[in-house]
C-alpha cells in the first residue's frame, strides 16, 4: 500500500495495490502494522460504519468532541462520493483549511483523517456506499459540525442546485460561530 501526506498535516491518502487477473482483482484495505509504520500514528479502529446514498447525497460537515473524537479511514466500494475534510483544531496554521479528494470504487483510494477534522461527502453516483472505520464509538450526544455551505469556507462543491441534505445537516452553525472544542 502507497501512503501519501495529505495537503493538510495529519490527514493521509492511501492507495493498495491492487492484484488482478481474469478472475477480478485482490486488494489489503487495511494493515495495522503497516499504517503505524507509515503514518507514524497509533490508531486503533473500533467501529466500521457503511451508507449507501443515491447520486448528490450530500452528508456533513460532522465531527465529534471530546472525549468521542473520531479518526475516520474512509473509503468508497461502490460509486464515487467527492470527500472533504476541514481542519478545525484552533491551534494549527490550517485551522479552517480544507482538503477534498474524489474517492471511487475504480480509485479505490483511501482517505484519513484524524481527530480535529469536520467531515462531509457528496455522493457523485446512485447507490454509492460509503465505508469508514472509527477510532472511538459513535456518541450521538457529542456530535456537531458546521454548515456544508458556509461563506468563509468557500468550498467549491460541483453543481448543487439538486442535492438532498438532511434537516439536522442545514441546521449546523456557520465557521463563524462554530466553537472548536479541538
Amino acid at each position: 500500500m502507497k501512503f501519501t501526506k495529505g495537503e493538510i498535516e495529519g490527514l493521509w491518502i492511501l492507495e493498495p495495490e491492487i492484484f488482478g487477473d481474469n478472475r477480478g482483482y485482490f486488494l489489503e484495505s487495511f494493515r495495522k502494522d503497516q499504517f503505524h509504520i507509515e503514518t507514524g500514528l497509533r490508531v486503533d479502529f473500533v467501529q466500521d460504519n457503511e451508507s449507501m446514498s443515491g447520486k448528490n447525497i450530500l452528508r456533513g460537515l460532522h465531527l465529534q468532541k471530546p472525549p468521542y473524537g473520531q479518526g475516520k479511514l474512509v473509503r468508497v466500494t461502490r460509486g464515487a462520493v467527492l470527500d472533504i475534510a476541514v481542519d478545525v483544531r484552533k491551534n494549527s496554521p490550517t485551522y479552517g483549511c480544507y482538503q477534498m479528494i474524489e474517492l471511487n470504487a475504480t480509485n479505490k483510494l483511501q482517505f484519513f483523517i484524524p481527530e480535529g477534522f469536520a467531515h462531509g461527502f457528496m455522493t457523485l453516483e446512485d447507490d454509492t456506499v460509503f465505508q469508514y472505520k472509527c477510532t472511538n464509538y459513535y456518541a450521538p450526544e457529542h456530535e456537531t459540525g458546521i454548515r456544508w455551505n458556509d461563506p468563509d469556507l468557500d468550498i467549491p462543491w460541483p453543481d448543487v442546485s439538486g442535492i438532498t441534505i438532511s434537516a439536522k445537516d442545514e441546521k449546523l452553525p456557520l465557521f463563524n460561530e462554530f466553537i472548536s472544542p479541538y
